[in-house]
């Protein structure tokens, strides 16, 4: 069977304008996931003064003796949420990706996600048990869009790149996540600066009326970025390897990629489409294997294991430290009755930002800069031990020194590293690898898979932190929480799990830099029509009918234009698309006769 030769094109494209559009399309979609994950930490400060004062926290704000505590189930329960919801988006989104098609789920994804960021902000009262309610309600539907978001943006960037720039370009989607970090603290910043300075600065312990809208702006402007990039989402084509390896219509796949990237020479593949009409009909394929299948375990379960186990492993330490950032620097923020609901807030998203322009950021540009230099298998391995690393030096002098010093520059920088090694590997790698590994039509499940993984990690690690970090003696640990371990012990058991990683990473994952996507489809590694290899036994024709076939040939298109839409097509390119043309004709009448003679 000859190779699909769009796909064959597509893998050896030059970078073009539409792979950048593509890049910030698919984007916006992780910049939005990360503003409405990241934005909870400061939004929750305000929820706690307006909602659990030692008045009882009606929803009316007020003055009382201290700012209250919010109890720990509470912040568990709306971080939690968003990160179970996360989970089933992930599963359900990434499954339909490959059964509908990745553009339409795409679109439906980010609707859910604009939908609950509104819900989210008005979550329906103002009373202390329905506004919570309500408030994890719509941050659950929110998490469900923010899942699905993840295998539908890999898998769209991974099947409209080449194969030399596209870890590279998949890294750069990713990267939107520390832009969507540095946005959530820019916009609560603002709208805590807005507030404390038209309410006259209030005092500490005083919670004005409008506390109770600040935190609802906060959450609803996350739906902006998702609305503004909806029409260029739904504008997108759907890519051609799923229509050629999936819709198995290798025409309409040549037609949309040309729509798109303009300055691939697809003449020479149209003609080879029209001359593999004139070859008669194989039989039908027999049916692909399946997920569930043992063909599946055998070819692609240790593949699968490696990239859902890795991405298991790093989200543990990875959300535990950036949700919970305010609680490793406690020491660095003026205490809580000395502030008021406003300032603490900005407090809080103010350290965000200072970690996502110090550390975040930088490491996504550093992994977007060597993942096709140095390889994923690498990276991934090089960042968990470098978290392991700065995960030990911290805790290691933790009780005897970093604990009265967490003001020393030291002690932020180390921190910082962590981060900065996170996104250089695994945070980024986790990423790019369930979408080179697996064929087209597992792909975007596998992914989805993978990062339901990843965010069961973050649900235990950021819910297992805030109870983890809190230090043995009864007399040291914050009000509503039970003793722990204490922070010293939980950065070694976050250390540990990086190591763990890393032994993983080196066993099981292997390296995808310069393949092709194609290779996932048979055994042999081949670039074949059809998809899963030797199951398939035939080639496009199987598929589509050469009446269809030839409709779409006839039909508008970049590859084959109408001859009088140019007085400049050169005499040569006409009689090419005529002999297309003409061929496609001849097929479609052979056939009708043949139906006839069978009447």
């Amino acid at each position: 069977m000859a190779p699909i030769r769009v796909l064959t094109a597509l893998d050896q494209a030059r970078t073009q304008y539409y792979h950048f559009k593509a890049i910030l399309i698919a984007g916006m979609g992780l910049f939005t996931d990360s503003y409405d994950l990241f934005c909870i930490a400061p939004v929750m400060k305000i929820v706690r003064r307006v909602y659990y004062d030692d008045d009882g926290g009606g929803g009316g704000g007020g003055s009382s003796s201290s700012p209250g505590v919010t109890p720990p189930a509470v912040v568990s329960a709306t971080v939690g949420v968003a990160l179970l919801g996360a989970v089933v988006g992930n599963v359900v989104f990434g499954a339909l990706g490959d059964r509908v098609g990745r553009r339409r789920v795409y679109g439906a994804c980010l609707l859910l996600m604009v939908c609950s960021s509104v819900g989210s902000g008005f979550s329906v009262c103002r009373t202390r048990r329905c506004a919570v309610a309500s408030l994890c309600f719509f941050r659950f539907l929110l998490g469900v869009g923010i899942g699905g978001d993840y295998p539908l943006s890999a898998t769209i960037m991974s099947e409209f790149s080449n194969r030399r720039t596209r870890g590279a370009f998949i890294a750069a989607v990713f990267s939107m996540q520390g832009f969507g970090i540095l946005a959530s603290s820019a916009v609560t910043m603002a709208v805590a600066a807005a507030f404390d300075h038209y309410t006259g600065h209030p005092a500490p312990l005083d919670t004005p009326e409008s506390t109770d809208l600040a935190w609802r702006i906060i959450l609803m402007v996350g739906a902006v970025p998702a609305a503004v990039t909806y029409y260029w989402r739904m504008s997108m084509p759907e890519t051609a390897r799923y229509t050629a390896l999936v819709e198995r219509d290798v025409v309409k796949a040549t037609n949309d990629i040309g729509r798109v990237l303009t300055d691939l020479d697809l003449i020479a593949i149209a003609e080879e489409e029209a001359a593999a009409l004139r070859r008669p009909l194989g039989p039908m394929p027999t049916p692909p294997y399946g997920l569930f299948s043992s063909r599946f375990v055998r070819q692609h379960g240790r593949d699968l294991f490696a990239c859902a186990a890795a991405w298991f492993l790093l989200d543990i330490p990875y959300y535990s430290s950036t949700l919970f950032q305010s609680e490793i620097y406690r020491p660095l923020f003026p205490a809580p009755e000395h502030v008021n609901a406003f300032q603490e807030a900005f407090n809080v998203a103010k350290f965000q930002a200072i970690i996502a322009v110090a550390s975040t950021i930088p490491g996504y540009f550093a992994a977007a800069l060597l993942i096709d230099r140095a390889g994923r298998r690498r990276l991934q391995m090089a960042g968990f031990l470098l978290m392991a690393v700065f995960l030990f030096a911290l805790a290691g002098p933790y009780d005897i020194y970093w604990r009265d010093h967490a003001k020393h520059a030291g002690y932020i920088v180390l921190y910082s590293l962590t981060f900065f090694s996170a996104n250089l590997g695994p945070n980024t790698t986790t990423f790019i690898l369930p979408a080179e590994l697996f064929p087209a039509r597992f792909r975007s499940t596998c992914h989805g898979l993978s990062g339901a993984s990843g965010k069961l990690g973050a649900l235990i690690g950021s819910i297992g932190f805030l109870w983890a970090s809190q230090q043995k003696d009864r007399a040291e640990v914050q009000v509503g929480h039970l003793p722990g371990i204490g922070m010293m012990y939980a950065l070694f058991v976050l250390g540990g799990i990086c190591l763990l990683g890393l032994a993983l990473t080196y066993a099981f994952t292997p390296e995808t830099m310069m393949r092709s996507l194609e290779e996932n489809e048979s055994d042999k590694a081949m670039s074949q029509v059809g998809d899963g290899g030797s199951d398939y036994g035939t080639g496009m024709e199987a598929a589509k009918s050469p009446a269809s076939m030839a409709s779409s040939h006839l039909s508008m298109s970049p590859i084959l234009p109408r001859i009088n839409s140019s007085i400049k097509i050169s005499s040569l390119s006409v009689v090419r698309q005529v002999a297309c043309v003409d061929a496609c004709m001849i097929i479609v009448k052979s056939h009708i006769y043949a139906n006839t003679d069978q009447m």
